[in-house]
């Protein structure tokens, strides 16, 4: 009996754009995206930009930067670029001059200094922002070459998902959402050796 069934073809037609996410498939071994959700912040001909969600370290923001109000908010590592800066995306829109609009609700980036302030007077938390240490970044047509080699799948997220805590767990809920196939890779186990 033959099967036709291709494990490694994903059959994925939803093109890249901001506010959609990349799910890594089950065998990339790369540290920062191993099993990483990554949120598209930016996609244009020129290149692409996100943040790894699902990647959280147990170190608070005041702990990374010095002279920094203390704050009840989640920091994740972002991806493997500029690992040195901080990044930050919320939900406050226009209060926040400067930010992006991202998807409904979800913004990046926006004047620091206003940032600082709304910490300090507790109008911020970890309900409406979240901040990255570096980012992901691809240049022009590297995502795509990618998405070519079934590297990742591109999927919908909605906006209140994207401000939740996440582990590493989310990845295996995220592709459970996608159908019976992508299950299959959700249950992949981490190393088939261990099976």
């Amino acid at each position: 009996m033959q099967i036709h069934y291709d494990f490694f073809q994903t059959g994925n037609t939803l093109l890249p754009q901001k506010g959609r996410i990349l799910i890594s498939e089950p065998f990339l071994l790369d540290n920062y995206f191993k099993r990483s959700i990554v949120l598209i912040t930016e996609h244009s001909e020129e290149g692409t930009v996100g943040f790894v969600l699902n990647k959280p370290v147990n170190m608070k923001v005041n702990e990374i930067m010095t002279d920094f109000p203390p704050v009840n908010a989640f920091v994740s590592l972002g991806g493997p670029v500029q690992t040195n800066t901080l990044h930050y995306i919320h939900t406050l829109g226009d209060i926040i001059p400067g930010s992006i609009k991202v998807i409904e609700n979800i913004y990046w980036g926006g004047d620091f200094e206003v940032i600082r302030r709304l910490l300090e007077s507790g109008s911020l938390n970890n309900e409406n922002i979240r901040f990255f240490l570096g980012y992901s970044g691809w240049q022009s047509n590297q995502l795509e070459d990618e998405l070519s080699n079934n590297a990742w799948v591109v999927a919908d997220i909605a906006p209140e998902e994207i401000m939740t805590p996440m582990n590493r767990f989310f990845w295996n809920k995220a592709l459970n959402k996608l159908g019976k196939k992508f299950q299959m890779w959700a249950n992949f186990p981490e190393n088939p050796q261990m099976n």
